[in-house]
């Protein structure tokens, strides 16, 4: 058996298992604690806590960077993915996420380009989904 890194543990196994780069985005953001720390159990009982916790905050910063480069067009069938896999409808996932903001970025960077970027990322996805879901029922 090989031994993993903690970053290849949470990359080829953790975040293997979650559906979309919105979804990766929420999973890790759903494990920061108080003053931005992650708690991962599995990671930290294989691999420590120092270990475990570099590893999820620089996968972390990996995904929003991954979001942030995702043309609009992408973004929006990777939300119909991420929340079909978390058994949400796709309105109230983009706006869940929009509410645990501060939790979505890495570090203490609420007031960074990449948290304003991110920020209109999420706004034009929300309204994005308020259209299709106008011009669905306007259709139908």
């Amino acid at each position: 058996m090989t031994l993993k890194s903690a970053l290849q543990d949470v990359k080829e196994t953790t975040l293997a298992a979650v559906s979309g780069l919105l979804g990766k985005l929420a999973y890790l953001a759903s494990l920061r604690r108080a003053q931005g720390r992650y708690e991962h159990w599995g990671m930290e009982l294989v691999h420590g806590p120092e270990s475990s916790e570099r590893a999820l905050k620089t996968a972390h910063a990996e995904i929003v960077a991954g979001v942030l480069r995702t043309p609009l067009a992408l973004l929006v069938d990777d939300l119909d993915e991420s929340s079909r896999g978390s058994g949400v409808a796709a309105h109230a996932y983009v706006e869940g996420m929009r509410d645990r903001f501060e939790d979505l970025l890495p570090g203490e960077h609420q007031a960074s380009p990449a948290a304003t970027h991110l920020n209109s990322v999420l706004l034009a996805l929300s309204s994005l989904e308020k259209n299709r879901g106008r011009a669905t029922r306007s259709i139908s």
